[in-house]
């Protein structure tokens, strides 16, 4: 059972979704559409930003088109070098909202977890974790050999770390803009981003929770996550959390006492 905050801070204003988009040409204007619907169905005040991460294809051409037909939606380009974290970075350097959501352009995150984050911020937490491995959570079409890798890399992550999260290497996650400022400097420029941010939250003392949200395979496209090449920059980025975790004396930590310091999980 998830433990609730012992003093809420203020209500979000405004919520940004920062879309790093790497050849998506295919996908990323079902995927800002659809976002933006159900944004403003749900009266979510927001921003949608989509970082172009050097795509070689017509993303770029067809963010310009839809800046007509989704007023909210701001596009940017990441200049090189490239690659996941420094676009997803440039993203964060430039949001005006006091919380956000990090999500992909393939559509394998469901727009509907993104308004049930943003009602979970507002009751007090600092982050909200999502997992597709408890209770109400799943996965649809998850290739085999990742979905077994995923899951030995995120039991190791939980042993290393002591902590109940169980998907830890999910990008889809959601923080006040307080934690991104005290989660700097950001330092992994690719996709171990995706564990730096929640593994820095939870170690320098942010308050968090979990839910369970649904992922579902792209249906367009190719995969940009490179197993080989990333598996020694996983692990350079949760051992340098790691020391950070054991041996910097809580240099990094949360100084403001109002807020819990973590919450389980809920598993």
């Amino acid at each position: 059972m998830n433990n609730s905050p012992t003093s809420a801070p203020a209500q979000l204003q405004l919520r940004s979704i920062v879309i790093p988009a790497r050849d998506e040409e295919a996908c990323i204007a079902s995927t800002v559409e659809h976002l933006y619907v159900e944004l403003r169905l749900q009266e979510v005040p927001h921003e949608i930003i989509v970082v172009d991460d050097g795509s070689t294809d017509a993303t770029w051409k067809v963010l310009g088109s839809l800046t007509g037909r989704v007023p909210t939606l701001r596009a940017l380009q990441s200049p090189a070098p490239h690659g996941f974290g420094r676009a997803v970075a440039r993203g964060l350097d430039s949001m005006a909202g006091d919380a956000v959501v990090i999500m992909m352009a393939d559509e394998s995150d469901d727009c509907r977890d993104v308004v049930r984050y943003w009602k979970k911020l507002n009751e007090g937490y600092d982050c909200v974790f999502g997992s597709r491995f408890i209770r109400g959570g799943g996965v649809i079409d998850y290739p085999k050999v990742k979905l077994l890798l995923n899951r030995i890399a995120n039991y190791f992550l939980r042993v290393l770390f002591r902590t109940t999260l169980n998907d830890t290497t999910n990008a889809f996650k959601a923080y006040r803009h307080e934690v991104i400022d005290g989660c700097r400097p950001l330092i992994a420029p690719h996709f171990n981003l995706t564990v730096e941010l929640p593994l820095k939250a939870i170690v320098r003392g942010y308050s968090w929770t979990v839910i369970p949200i649904t992922w579902r395979n792209r249906r367009s496209g190719t995969a940009k996550l490179k197993l080989k090449e990333m598996g020694s920059r996983y692990l350079f980025i949760c051992l340098y959390v790691w020391l950070e975790k054991y041996f910097s004396r809580g240099d990094y930590r949360r100084s403001d006492t109002n807020y819990p310091q973590r919450t389980s999980s809920g598993e």
